[in-house]
């Protein structure tokens, strides 16, 4: 049997109080966390399977806003039911069939006009969690509005050279111990970067660290993981910061 694509262990989690509001864009519903300064830069965050609702991908949001990014998570399912951590294993190839990583040119356009109209965003990167590290890793490849991205372990699938010729600035995280991804998958996705990608990237992995580790609430975390943990975020953080 194979790993069990992008699902890490939800646990119980803390009930969390969110800072943002909902709100409808177009076709889609979203969720909006602004800072509390006027600002013309915004992040949006690309959920993993578990949806635009779950609490830590809010969590997330909240945090990126509180460091002065107009920041937003759409519904990139468009309304479909999430996956859920008492769905079955077994329907999950044809659940992703349905939840494609790569169809998100659409929503994302939706989005960013959103930013720039509604919101006054002059500058915008991208974050993404597992699903949402692959949807990421699309984007850059494609939409040169995206100033910067920041793909969190995001499978690497369908090699081909097109894969690696990133249009903007794209920091890759991963955990030594993801389940998903290989460290073998990890080199060569920086040896094929070495050689195609002619724009700044960067590629950190985080010792000791299991899939979907950076998206837990403090209150979730283990004390041994708390460290590195807070170094993925602050290093996305950083990452944005550079270049939106």
């Amino acid at each position: 049997q194979m790993a069990d694509p992008f699902l890490y262990n939800t646990g119980e989690r803390s009930h969390y109080g969110c800072l943002g509001h909902e709100v409808q864009i177009d076709y889609l519903k979203a969720y909006v966390c602004r800072p509390s300064f006027s600002t013309d830069k915004a992040v949006i965050v690309v959920h993993d399977v578990f949806g635009w609702q779950f609490p830590d991908i809010r969590y997330i949001v909240d945090l990126i806003a509180g460091h002065g990014y107009i920041t937003i998570c759409p519904d990139f399912f468009k309304g479909t039911k999430p996956w859920t951590s008492t769905d079955h294993w077994a329907d999950f190839p044809d659940w992703m069939k349905n939840h494609d990583p790569i169809k998100v040119d659409r929503e994302a356009d939706v989005v960013l006009k959103y930013l720039k109209e509604q919101c006054g965003a002059k500058k915008i990167g991208i974050v993404g969690f597992s699903w949402g590290g692959m949807a990421v890793h699309h984007l850059m490849l494609k939409n040169p509005q995206l100033a910067a991205g920041v793909s969190l372990y995001g499978r690497i699938v369908r090699d081909s050279e097109e894969r690696y010729r990133l249009l903007n600035p794209t920091f890759f995280i991963f955990g030594e111990k993801d389940h998903t991804i290989s460290l073998d998958q990890v080199f060569l996705l920086e040896d094929k970067l070495k050689q195609y990608c002619k724009v700044p990237y960067k590629i950190k992995v985080y010792p000791g660290q299991v899939h979907g580790f950076a998206q837990l609430k403090p209150e979730d975390m283990k004390p041994e993981d708390k460290p590195y943990i807070e170094e993925a975020r602050r290093d996305m953080i950083d990452w944005i910061k550079m270049f939106v």
